[in-house]
């Protein structure tokens, strides 16, 4: 007893929301434990429990059958939503996946169109410069003439008004 106080105490100071109650053990009546006694004891208990009533068992397994065709229809109904769901769902992925994979490979010849022109245009600059390079030369012998074709009109024009 005095174990069992122990045990109560130690339980409740390990959590207040559970409290032990101990259970009283039903006394034993050591005499009555030969094999003929314990029949007589069994067949007691059966004759003790209250018989069925089989239209109470039928009623509770109407219910049961209809409350199971419920459950069933429920679940029915609730897989066909979700099955039209994840169609709707997939439609709708595979549609946006064609649409990512037009506009990507439309993106791509842009991209690839781009950059060829890009390269012409930088190709066109250096030929540019080659052949800038050459009229640099073009350009100095250019401004000699003019200073000598301005040397030569200025002559000509002191010549005229001479005569």
């Amino acid at each position: 007893m005095a174990e069992n106080q122990r045990g109560m105490e130690e339980s409740s100071n390990d959590s207040s929301m559970y409290t032990e109650t101990p259970v009283p053990e039903p006394e034993r009546d050591l005499s009555s434990s030969s094999p003929e006694n314990h029949s007589d004891a069994l067949e007691d208990r059966c004759e003790s429990k209250p018989s069925f009533d089989p239209e109470g068992i039928m009623k509770a397994l109407e219910v049961f059958e209809k409350d199971s065709t419920a459950i069933a229809e429920s679940f029915t109904a609730l897989f066909s939503s979700l099955r039209l769901a994840l169609s709707e769902v997939t439609c709708s992925s595979v549609d946006h996946m064609r649409c990512f994979s037009d506009a990507a490979g439309r993106l791509q010849e842009s991209v690839i169109e781009a950059a060829t022109k890009g390269n012409r245009y930088i190709n066109s600059c250096l030929r540019l410069n080659e052949e800038m390079r050459g009229i640099e030369g073009l350009a100095m012998q250019l401004k000699v003439l003019r200073i000598n074709v301005d040397a030569l009109d200025s002559a000509v024009n002191k010549l005229t008004r001479l005569r």
